[in-house]
């Protein structure tokens, strides 16, 4: 009885000691606000880096858009990296494969396919590097994903438009030989298998 005593005592004088000392003590504070730090998003030089990696290069027209997207929208919690063919006379379809990381290391295959606006007649393949916000789980990327009116633009050779369901938005940066096929009305479907129905 004596030792449970004493236990009781050591454990009660300790809690005593946290709450006037006024509460967690600062290094479980300043662990606690890393965790949470980084489990935010990536950061603009993680962003800059997968690109990099993906692309081959960075270059300063790729950097101007990372950073406008960052401007607007803040840290991404996922990032899609994929290929996509698309054809086009006037309005065209689009069909992509990839795959899509959420922040933390989770890795998962995803395919997409919708319909486009071309700026002129033909086909193309291009890389395509999307940033994703608001990413609660992987299901939520399978849907139609509307595009957002008047989100296109260019910046030094690199485009970027905007997609956009409740909370969820994507950003996807096509560089090159993918600015044709890059302005995309009406929705991107996302999925888990692979579809040639492109509605």
């Amino acid at each position: 009885m004596t030792y449970f005593s004493a236990q009781i005592r050591f454990v009660v004088s300790v809690m005593l000691t946290v709450f006037l000392l006024g509460g967690v003590p600062a290094a479980f504070a300043e662990d606690e606000k890393s965790e949470t730090k980084s489990t935010v998003g990536f950061t603009k030089e993680e962003v800059l880096e997968k690109a990099n990696g993906f692309f081959g290069e960075t270059t300063a027209g790729l950097a101007k858009a990372i950073e406008k997207v960052f401007e607007e929208q803040g840290s991404p919690n996922a990032i899609i990296t994929g290929e996509e063919v698309s054809a086009a006379i006037g309005v065209g379809v689009r069909y992509g494969q990839g795959e899509v990381q959420r922040h933390g290391g989770d890795v998962a295959p995803i395919f997409w396919q919708g319909p486009s606006v071309g700026f002129d007649m033909g086909a193309n393949a291009s890389k395509v590097f999307t940033l994703v916000y608001h990413l609660d789980d992987m299901q939520q990327l399978m849907q139609r994903i509307p595009g957002v009116d008047g989100s296109f633009y260019v910046v030094a050779g690199v485009s970027v438009n905007y997609q956009q369901t409740g909370d969820l938005i994507l950003a996807p940066i096509r560089t090159g030989v993918g600015l044709r096929a890059g302005a995309s009305v009406g929705y991107v479907h996302y999925s888990q298998k692979k579809s040639w129905i492109p509605f």
